[in-house]
């Protein structure tokens, strides 16, 4: 399995190389965003593990060029950031694994081993359902080419609707996905969210994408209303 490391820190770097290489790891480094993406867009790689802070290119930028041009190389970000944004800013721009400085080798093998297994699937940089368009990496979602603005909660609500298009989804899965997994609070917000997102998307439009399936939760139609 071939493995790209695109990590600034050397010492990091070379050790990362070597505990790789001894679990039968084909590895590469790369020690500044240029180099990184160089070689991501050369070469065939299994998985990337990827610095979020390098010298002339960050993390985020490689990572979304990449998704950008169709290359859907499992990818797991590294950072000394460990924020709740942070990740989710990483995991928005297409990284599928994200892992915090410092951290256990063990479990970045055991991560990788499971992106390994995944695979790369290839699935949409922008996501599309009629004229409505919604871009995790860019967050931004636009409705017959007219750009609308969202919060940061609205946009969750609608990226996760947006994924599963004409399925039925409920109030729960909605609060675990976007809010939180152990979110205890009154569950009617994701009512008071999707109309707020029905008012930005829908109505201004003349449409009815979100649609309400009664006793069961929420649905998106995969034609945009």
């Amino acid at each position: 399995m071939r493995v790209l490391v695109v990590e600034d820190e050397r010492g990091l770097a070379r050790a990362l190389h070597r505990g790789l290489s001894a679990e039968g790891f084909s590895v590469e480094l790369a020690h500044d965003g240029l180099d990184g993406l160089h070689l991501a867009r050369e070469h065939s790689y299994d998985v990337i593990v990827l610095d979020i802070m390098l010298p002339s290119l960050s993390g985020y930028r490689i990572c979304r060029t990449l998704r950008a041009e169709g290359n859907w190389v499992p990818i797991l970000m590294l950072s000394a950031k460990d924020g709740e944004y942070d990740q989710a800013d990483g995991l928005d721009v297409g990284a599928d694994d994200y892992l915090t400085k410092p951290f256990s080798y063990v479990v970045l093998v055991a991560r990788l081993r499971a992106l390994l297994r995944r695979g790369a699937p290839a699935r949409p940089a922008v996501l599309t359902a009629g004229d409505l368009e919604l871009d995790p990496g860019a967050r931004t979602v636009r409705r017959g080419g007219e750009e609308v603005t969202l919060t940061p909660r609205e946009f969750g609500v609608l990226e996760f609707l947006m994924r599963r298009t004409d399925e039925v989804v409920s109030k729960r899965d909605i609060l675990e996905h976007v809010w939180d997994a152990h979110y205890d609070g009154d569950p009617n917000v994701v009512e008071v969210y999707v109309g707020y997102l029905r008012r930005k998307i829908d109505t201004p439009f003349g449409r009815a994408a979100v649609q309400t399936v009664r006793g069961a939760g929420y649905r998106l139609s995969g034609d945009g209303g």
